[in-house]
């Protein structure tokens, strides 16, 4: 079975990607081919980067409080490249409050702090396909 392709992304100023490269690392480790783009990417680098790849899903890692602004600018720039079947989920510094608001822009899951390495595993297992 072909394994499943996940984006891990650090949209915007952010310059913290401690979480994110653990993420990564636990992503690999279950058997995800994974790739890391890095700090301080645009959405446009990040879409860009996705259809490149041909990923199967996008994970966002921001802990800077901009998810709200960062989150539906790469969903957008996603659809700008005919790519909006790629789905988003996201975690790192985002209160509660703002998760409906997310998942209402078209992030798939918003994962909070606390949200344990087999949770992010488990919720891709049951829910990205190989496109």
């Amino acid at each position: 079975m072909t394994p499943r392709r996940i984006l891990v992304a650090k949209p915007g100023l952010d310059g913290h990607d401690r979480g994110a490269k653990i993420v990564a690392r636990a992503l690999r480790d279950a058997g995800f081919e994974v790739i890391y783009t890095g700090l301080h990417q645009t959405p446009e680098m990040i879409a860009s980067a996705a259809v490149q790849e041909d990923v199967d899903a996008v994970g966002l890692s921001i802990m800077s409080g901009a998810h709200n602004t960062l989150f539906p600018a790469v969903l957008a720039a996603l659809r700008a490249r005919g790519a909006d079947d790629i789905p988003v989920f996201g975690g790192g510094i985002i209160p509660s409050d703002d998760c409906e608001r997310l998942e209402r822009a078209g992030v798939k899951k918003v994962f909070l702090p606390g949200t344990t390495l087999d949770e992010i595993v488990g919720w891709i297992d049951a829910n990205v396909v190989v496109r």
